[in-house]
């Protein structure tokens, strides 16, 4: 195997770990037991007509690391993303234990990423899901705050 694909394998697992479920993969409950449940068929969804179902499948990947200024792994990291040109951030998250996080977004659009730490300077990078990949590795050295921490 290729070093990326050991990269990818492992970052996979850590998100398994984290978060318990891979992105892009519900857990479906499991189906009520005992003679009352009728068979569920595939037309008979509790969905509403003409509501299509939004899929994961063309989603854009960020993914990355953050750091402290020491080049220690930087957990509970707030990082917000919103559509360049917009003032309202749509998408919020935050590092793992290792320092390491992954947002979707959708494809087609600049995006702008905005990671804050309390006594560190917020750092912003703009990050392009038109073309090209599915997905962007980005990495975060965090630098601390002029006039010390607060």
């Amino acid at each position: 195997m290729h070093r990326s694909q050991w990269i990818s394998i492992l970052c996979t697992a850590a998100l398994v770990a984290s978060f318990g479920v891979p992105f892009g993969m519900a857990q479906e409950p499991a189906p009520p037991s005992g003679p009352t449940s009728a068979p569920r068929s595939p037309a008979a969804s509790t969905s509403k007509p003409g509501k299509k179902k939004y899929s994961h499948a063309n989603d854009f990947l960020i993914r990355g690391t953050v750091f402290t200024e020491k080049a220690l792994s930087f957990p509970g990291v707030q990082l917000r993303v919103r559509r360049a040109g917009e003032k309202k951030f749509r998408w919020e998250s935050y590092t793992n234990s290792r320092g390491e996080f992954a947002v979707r977004v959708p494809q087609g659009s600049d995006y702008e990423m905005v990671v804050r730490a309390k006594g560190y300077s917020d750092q912003t990078r703009a990050v392009d899901a038109k073309v090209g990949g599915i997905e962007q590795s980005v990495v975060f050295r965090m630098q601390p705050r002029a006039g010390g921490k607060e």
